[in-house]
């Protein structure tokens, strides 16, 4: 088969970054700030939940939580050039995928006026265990970037090159608020996207200048009590939980749903908490019966709750975010939304979020 890449000289890849001069840093050493991973200083690699807890919970989980998706690395440096030096225990790859999504990294910078996509890291499609690469920029001004980790890989070792003569210091801070808490689905997880900072927790991270933990487990989010309770034990200025999709019946989904809330609130119980149902409604006709059962139940727990009292529960209602002209192009599969039916997701439950913290926050 004839290779378009002696084509187009945009598909092809520079597996090393040539004989420019860089310094290499650890992201795990200052002034670099780490968000999303437990433990990111003392762990081996950068996973996104205790050990014991992930296997008390699933096998499933346990192997998930070692995928860095929504992982980030933020700071600021005036190099020219960014070059990223990666290595990794292992990494997803599916024929649905893109291997950017799966092992790639991509960095924005952060500003004033919001955050900007600036590239992203490419690996050689045959990649081992490890590569490296460069990004240059424009000029030589002190800059705030976020590196975003990948969504289906096992990452190591991190580190960034910068040209040796450049200054490197402390991220843009987020705002002085908990992290958002994201429990759910390959969906949360970020399964589809075309690369890491295209998953809506991402998106809505940059929007209102947040963190958060992305807690979603491609296929294995069951609302399992043990997971409940470390979450719950979390520092958080919202939690949503979207895990719909992965219940493996109604019944499941009716005797999870309320206790996650229940072991939640009860930790926390101040903490605005928003339910949201799965969002290919529409992408997926032939489900279309089964998929309002799941809604009802899930509207079943938000009621519940607002029953007893809570004013700071919340339903977001998932047939919603696929909605007009183009809505069964929202979706790689009919299930996974690709990067357009991300944005809409990121529109509705960002929209929720930044309403909730303003009323919270006054």
């Amino acid at each position: 088969m004839e290779s378009l890449i002696n084509v187009d000289k945009n598909m092809i890849v520079n597996t090393t970054i040539g004989d420019v001069e860089v310094v290499w840093y650890d992201v795990r050493t200052a002034p670099f700030s780490l968000h999303g991973f437990y433990e990111p200083l003392t762990e081996p690699y950068f996973r996104r939940v205790p050990e014991a807890v992930a296997e008390a919970t699933s096998e499933g989980v346990a192997k998930l939580s070692r995928e860095s998706a929504g992982g980030r690395v933020r700071f600021s440096t005036n190099s020219p050039y960014i070059a990223i030096r990666a290595k990794y225990r292992a990494v997803g790859r599916s024929s649905h995928l893109t291997l950017l999504s799966t092992a790639g990294f991509d960095l924005y910078q952060d500003g004033e006026f919001g955050c900007r996509y600036v590239k992203e890291f490419r690996m050689p499609y045959d990649m081992g265990d490890s590569y490296e690469q460069i990004v240059y920029l424009n000029g030589e001004v002190m800059r705030f970037f976020t590196l975003n980790f990948p969504v289906h890989a096992v990452v190591e070792r991190l580190e960034i090159g910068l040209k040796p003569d450049a200054s490197v210091g402390a991220a843009m801070p987020y705002r002085d608020l908990d992290p958002v808490v994201f429990y759910g689905s390959s969906i949360v997880h970020g399964t589809a996207a075309s690369r890491p900072g295209c998953i809506y927790p991402a998106v809505i991270s940059r929007e209102l200048n947040l963190d958060f933990y992305n807690l979603g487990f491609s296929g294995q989010a069951k609302g399992e009590e043990v997971l409940a309770r470390w979450m719950a034990t979390l520092p958080m200025s919202v939690f949503v939980c979207d895990y719909d999709h992965n219940t493996p019946s109604l019944e499941h989904l009716e005797a999870t749903h309320y206790p996650m809330y229940e072991v939640i609130r009860q930790a926390n119980p101040d903490v605005p908490y928003i339910m949201v149902t799965r969002p290919d409604y529409w992408t997926l006709p032939r489900a279309q019966e089964y998929i309002l059962q799941r809604r009802d139940i899930i509207m079943a727990s938000y009621l519940k709750a607002r029953a007893t009292g809570d004013k700071n529960v919340y339903f977001i209602d998932g047939l919603s975010f696929n909605v007009g002209a183009h809505q069964y192009e929202m979706s790689m599969d009919g299930v996974h939304p690709n990067d357009a039916g991300f944005l809409r997701m990121a529109d509705g439950i960002g929209t929720v979020i930044r309403h909730v913290l303003e009323k919270k926050n006054g």
